[in-house]
C-alpha cells in the first residue's frame, strides 16, 4: 500500500472528567464562561486533558484540586465511561478520548478556583439538570441516570 493509499490517521486528545456526588445524589456542575468551548453551558464540576506523563486519574486528581479545590484520592473515582468523541471538523483538536469518573468522597469544600474559567456551582438532582448542558455530557449523566450509560461508548459520528 503506498503512503498515498494509507488511512488518515490522527492522534487523539485525552481528557478526565470528574462529577462529585453528594450524600443526596447530586452532582456538582460547573457554569463554563470565558473558556472559548461551550461558555454558558454546565458541565462536570472538573475536567481537563490529560498532561504529558501523567496518567488519566492523576489528571481527574489534578483538575478536582484545580478547578474545585478539594482533595481526592484516585482509589476513590468510579469509572462511568470512556468516550470516544469527535467534532467532525477533521481537526485534530476535534478528536478526543474522555474518561469520565464520579467520586463520593472528597477532602475540603468545593468551590470555584478558576474564576475566568467558571462562573458558578450548582449542586442538581440528575432528573433536574440545570440548562443548557454541554451535550456530550448531558448524554452521559442522561444514559448513566437510566443505567444505560455502556463502558464504552461514542459521540458525534455520523455513523450513530
Amino acid at each position: 500500500m503506498s503512503s498515498e493509499e494509507e488511512p488518515m490517521r490522527f492522534q487523539v486528545v485525552p481528557a478526565a472528567y470528574v462529577l462529585l456526588i453528594d450524600e443526596q445524589d447530586q452532582v456538582l456542575l460547573s457554569y463554563r464562561r470565558g473558556t472559548g468551548y461551550m461558555d454558558e453551558h454546565w458541565a462536570f464540576g472538573a475536567a481537563g486533558h490529560v498532561e504529558a506523563g501523567e496518567t488519566v486519574f492523576e489528571a481527574a486528581v489534578r483538575e478536582a484540586h484545580e478547578e474545585l479545590g478539594v482533595e481526592i484520592n484516585a482509589a476513590d473515582l468510579e469509572p462511568m465511561t470512556v468516550m470516544h468523541r469527535t467534532g467532525a471538523s477533521g481537526e485534530p483538536i476535534d478528536e478526543r478520548v474522555d474518561f469520565f469518573f464520579a467520586v463520593r468522597r472528597w477532602k475540603g469544600v468545593p468551590g470555584i478556583q478558576e474564576q475566568d474559567k467558571a462562573a458558578d456551582l450548582r449542586w442538581a438532582s440528575l432528573d433536574q439538570l440545570p440548562a443548557p448542558v454541554v451535550p456530550h455530557e448531558e448524554y452521559v449523566l442522561q444514559q448513566w441516570t437510566r443505567g444505560t450509560l455502556p463502558a464504552v461508548t461514542a459521540f458525534g459520528f455520523q455513523t450513530q
